[in-house]
């Protein structure tokens, strides 16, 4: 899988910018980076694009010019990010349920432990202006029977508790530029559901904030599925390639030699 950038014409949409102040949002399609896994939780910030590649373990950052960087290895699936205000990341780590925080010098540190909120594994993140995460957690097991998820919240001291429930498979989540709303994607019910967000974090004044049609998914509710209809994870034939495409970026990268390209995974993905 890769990631495109898309370049502009002169004179078109000079005041629209990507992020915080890079090129304009644009109309020529150009692969930016490739050999990606699964590519997730893509976020704009410090001038680059960075990306969990969930099939690798790896945080990975890619600049307009396409040169990328690993910036962390984490063993879990699903693996979503996003920046504190102060510049540090922080990971989801599904599969121990812990949050993780990187710290300058490139340490891994535990931001804050969800284990006593939920029992399955914790999906997306998004941070606010304030430095409060927000983390949901779908509530089943892919594969499994459905039930409703719900949202944590993690406030910058690392101190986490629970602040909405009944969530149809909460996934991709955004915070207004104002810190007054957070919208998130329920997956099952073909909608956005927005919040208000207190100034302690609360979230109250449940709504829909856009209605997507038909909340049914493609299979079953039991069994995800990815939007190409091959199911929850990807192909034989698209793991080899990316394996192919992976290996020779990091063959060509010093950052990311950290670890071989044949290592064993245990858990169901890209192997």
């Amino acid at each position: 899988m890769s990631f495109e950038r898309v370049e502009g014409r002169t004179g078109e949409l000079d005041t629209q910018k990507m992020g915080d102040g890079g090129d304009p949002f644009v109309s020529e399609p150009h692969i930016l980076m490739s050999g990606l896994e699964f590519p997730e939780s893509p976020r704009w910030h410090d001038d680059r694009l960075w990306v969990s590649d969930w099939g690798a373990h790896e945080v990975i950052a890619v600049d307009l010019d396409g040169t990328s960087e690993v910036i962390a290895s984490v063993e879990s699936f699903p693996m979503c990010i996003d920046h504190l205000p102060d510049g540090r990341l922080l990971i989801v780590s599904a599969s121990d349920r812990l949050l993780l925080r990187r710290e300058a010098d490139g340490s891994l540190a535990t931001h804050a432990d969800l284990t006593g909120l939920a029992e399955h594994a914790w999906n997306d993140i998004v941070v606010d202006g304030r430095g409060n995460a927000y983390v949901n957690n779908i509530g089943f097991e892919f594969g499994g029977e459905f039930a409703p998820g719900i949202v944590a919240l993690v406030e910058p001291d690392g101190s986490a508790r629970q602040v909405a429930d009944g969530v149809a498979f909460p996934n991709g989540m955004a915070v207004t530029p104002d810190n007054s709303t957070l919208v998130v994607a329920e997956s099952y019910a073909g909608r956005l559901t927005a919040f208000d967000i207190a100034s302690d974090g609360s979230l109250s004044k449940r709504r829909t904030w856009a209605d997507l049609g038909d909340g049914a998914p493609t299979a079953s509710a039991s069994t995800p599925r990815t939007p190409s209809g091959t199911g929850t994870f990807p192909t034989d034939a698209a793991c080899a390639s990316a394996r192919v495409g992976r290996c020779s970026r990091r063959s060509s990268s010093t950052a990311a030699v950290s670890r071989a390209c044949s290592v064993e995974r245990t858990t169901p993905r890209c192997s």
